[in-house]
């Protein structure tokens, strides 16, 4: 089935040389940019390690044209977008994504800092140290070091097996032969012939075309680069290895002058692999009691060579002996299918779903990377090769079955629409629509509550559920839930709806976000799933997270107070005994008839009103939490003075204020480490400031008095904004609010804290009338208000409480 005209791709070569993509999908709230450079860590001089990584650093400390608080970042911050990049192996992507009425300026500055960017010597000197906190939290990170040791099978002569991550060591700065080399690194790669610009967005064609065509006349014109090809993955006949650590067997696959073609070969090949369903790899393993998991991934592709990974994890080390004949015997099934028809089809489907309910900024990155046509010749050609280069069985032994098809993607994408509902009943336990409302004159309120705030006419939604618990979830509970949700949450994902179910000390959380035709169905399924025993087995334990990823996970079990809750008698309990309410967002009076059945299903206590216990006022509370790691980390909620609507305004702005000169001072001018944000957070209906540092070399306590430093300027910071400055700064987070402008994800987020603060229906706009009535005045008094913690301050640390100011945690 061909792709609708809106999700077609336009793909051509500017008259420089700059080839670009362009996505025009019209009911897309957001634009983006990606613009990808064949060139990565691989391809810097050997002498200098870790310099690719250095200059992608570089290009963001501004430039003469958009300095600090005017670059890239700050601007795309500003405005409530994303940014980020990423230095690979073969290619470095730069990426954000905007409004579409600030997309342009974006543009012009991601093409202002990478024409013209800032390479003096002090600048490199300062970015070094932080590429060398980086380093050393690298080098601590559990996760980091087993995907590095991943590679220690490979010969010692591939770049793999390379440092590339650079650190003060390998990073001469001072020396004139070095900084000759990064100049001629970004003069011989940063040009048209070697990038890719990939734009999407609700614009027409014609102004996304015109867009491109202002960034290539600002980047130096150049042809595409020659690189020579690595030598071979590994230096014996074999072409395959295996790597045993507790719990866990990885096993790699190398290849050797594959044919050309997209990566979508090595995708269709892991999809299948990665499949749980009945008649499958990983169902028979399960089964036979050798893995709890599978998950196959392509490590590396580049000039004609591939790596890949597939991961088997077991309560128990699992057994090779019996697990790679298995796996050969099922790769025998697999390539004798005539074909792959069926497969084939289902791939299609589930990549035109991709693309009918990606972001822009997905989109663009797929597009960039070639990842968003159907198979075609050559990837089959590809994937016949890899499948001979696996040395798959010629004789089958085992009883395999293709996987049933995906029941959420065979639904339309789009939800039908009917008329006012009808014949419901008691069963239903409160199910109404504000349509009913309207229609019967009822007025009272439902535990799931139908929000009018977004219009029901697009495709997508959303749906909250919470249980608000009177028992103690054990601590295995998510680790169990997760493993007995992950069949549904995939199909549902390749389906177009994100589900998740996030336990905390005193509530769980579903969220079903996407497309809402399916949502019913899905919501069917997970219901269903609740109900069953859960398995008691566990896949071996995750890698620890870095400190502050640690302490964000566990951010929502500290900022209130909880009573402890007694144990339940058994899984189903946690549920059946809790109650619950929730909050649809813009789903049609079709697909809310749709969630009746479901929704009479729903485990527990109908429940109008739940209120969580607020946060202790004007204490400053400090948890020390244990993390496995020597470096320090601070994590900083500071909730509002009330829970007034104007104070959430304040707190906006004045995290808006704050994000770039946190970053700036902390990061850039104190080099405390690699890990430095800012920004608003909400917990549970209550909004907050939250700020995160970690450092590889000064102390937790330092940590947070240099935040608190930064905080005791924050009057000072408002004082010297001009008039013209803070209206503008207002007017731009008032925009980002406007119901029309954002993302439905992002809007059914907000509203469902707003519904947890108990906020009116139309609370987004009235949030953006209030920032827009802020005066200097009131600002400076929330400043204040922060300052003194009359909401209270948070702080997770993995350090012991300062003696000064803080009180520890009982």
């Amino acid at each position: 089935m061909p792709a609708p005209a809106p999700l077609r791709l336009h793909t051509e070569t500017l008259a420089n040389g700059l080839r670009v993509t362009l996505r025009h999908v019209p009911g897309l709230k957001r634009s983006a940019a990606v613009l990808r450079v064949a060139a990565g860590s691989h391809d810097a001089p050997l002498a200098w390690p870790g310099m690719a990584h250095l200059l992608e650093h570089l290009f963001f400390l501004g430039s003469e044209r958009f300095p600090t608080g005017e670059s890239l970042m700050a601007y795309v911050q500003r405005h409530g977008g994303q940014i980020n990049a990423r230095t690979c192996e073969r290619t470095t992507d730069f990426f954000f994504e905007l409004p579409p009425a600030t997309f342009a300026d974006g543009l012009e500055r991601l093409g202002d800092m990478l024409a013209h960017p800032s390479l003096d010597k002090a600048d490199q000197l300062r970015e070094r140290e932080v590429l060398h906190a980086e380093f050393i939290a690298w080098s601590q990170d559990t996760a980091a070091q087993q995907q590095l040791a991943l590679h220690d099978g490979l010969s010692a002569s591939h770049p793999l097996r390379g440092f590339h991550a650079g650190n003060r060591d390998s990073l001469a700065v001072e020396h004139a032969e070095f900084q000759i080399a990064l100049h001629d690194f970004y003069r011989r790669f940063y040009q048209s012939g070697q990038m890719t610009l990939s734009l999407v967005g609700p614009q027409s064609l014609d102004t996304l075309k015109a867009l491109a065509e202002q960034f290539g006349s600002h980047v130096p014109t150049g042809e595409a680069v020659a690189r020579s090809s690595p030598p071979k993955l590994m230096a014996s006949s074999q072409t395959s290895y295996r790597q045993v650590r507790e719990g866990c067997l990885d096993l790699l696959f190398a290849f050797e002058t594959l044919p050309t073609a997209s990566p979508q070969a090595l995708d269709f090949l892991c999809t299948w692999l990665n499949s749980s369903k009945p008649g499958g790899l990983l169902a028979t393993l399960r089964q036979r009691g050798l893995a709890d998991s599978l998950k196959a991934t392509a490590l590396y592709e580049f000039a004609g060579q591939a790596l890949l990974h597939i991961e088997l994890k077991h309560g128990n080390t699992p057994a090779a002996a019996h697990i790679q004949p298995l796996l050969h015997d099922w790769l025998g099934f697999f390539a004798a299918q005539d074909a792959w028809g069926p497969l084939r089809e289902e791939f299609t489907a589930l990549l035109q779903r991709r693309q009918e309910t990606g972001s822009a900024l997905q989109l663009a990155r797929w597009d960039g990377e070639g990842r968003d046509e159907p198979l075609q010749a050559n990837d089959l050609a590809r994937l016949r090769d890899i499948l001979k280069q696996l040395h798959a069985a010629d004789h089958v032994a085992e009883q395999w079955q293709l996987p049933t098809p995906n029941p959420f993607l065979q639904m339309p994408s789009e939800a039908p629409r009917a008329g006012l509902i009808r014949g419901q009943t008691s069963a239903h336990r409160g199910l109404r629509t504000f349509a009913q409302d309207r229609s019967r004159g009822r007025r009272e309120r439902s535990p799931m509550q139908f929000s009018q705030a977004l219009p029901d006419n697009g495709r997508d939604g959303a749906v909250y559920l919470r249980w608000h618990l009177t028992t103690q979830a054990p601590l295995d509970l998510q680790a169990r839930l997760d493993r007995h949700l992950e069949d549904v949450r995939e199909d549902a994902r390749q389906a177009g709806v994100d589900v998740s179910f996030e336990l905390s000390a005193h509530q769980g959380l579903l969220k079903l976000v996407g497309l809402q035709a399916p949502m019913p169905l899905v919501l069917e399924h997970v219901l269903a799933k609740l109900s069953q025993p859960l398995p008691t087995a566990q896949a071996a334990d995750e890698p620890t997270p870095i400190p502050i990823r640690h302490l964000l996970k566990a951010l929502p079990n500290h900022h209130r107070q909880s009573p402890a809750l007694p144990m339940p008698d058994s899984d189903q309990d946690v549920w059946t005994t809790a109650r619950w309410d929730g909050l649809s967002i813009g789903l049609s009076a079709a697909t809310q008839s749709a969630l009746g059945p479901a929704l009479a299903r729903v485990p527990g206590i109908a429940s109008e009103d739940i209120s969580l216990t607020a946060a202790p006022c004007g204490r400053r509370i400090w948890h020390r939490l244990q993390t496995h790691s020597e470096e320090a980390a601070v994590l900083l909620f500071c909730p509002t003075t009330t829970l007034a609507l104007a104070d959430e305004a304040a707190w906006r702005l004045l995290a808006q204020l704050c994000q770039t000169p946190f970053y700036q001072r902390l990061r850039v001018e104190l080099q405390l480490g690699y890990a430095v944000f800012s920004g608003l957070k909400q917990i549970d209906g209550q909004t907050g400031l939250l700020f995160g540092v970690q450092s590889p070399s000064v102390s937790a306590t330092q940590l947070i008095t240099h935040i608190e430093q930064f905080l005791v300027g924050l009057p000072a910071l408002i004082q010297q904004l001009d008039d013209a400055s803070l209206a503008g700064q207002q007017q731009a987070l008032a925009a980002q609010l406007r119901i029309d402008a954002l993302p439905r994800a992002q809007a059914a987020e907000l509203l469902w804290q707003g519904k947890l603060a108990g906020r009116p229906s139309d609370y987004l706009e009235q949030l953006a009338d209030a920032i827009l009535c802020l005066d200097r005045a009131q600002l400076e008094a929330a400043a204040r208000g922060l300052l003194d913690a009359e909401g209270g301050w948070c702080c997770l640390s993995n350090e012991t409480c300062p003696k000064e100011g803080w009180q520890a945690a009982q």
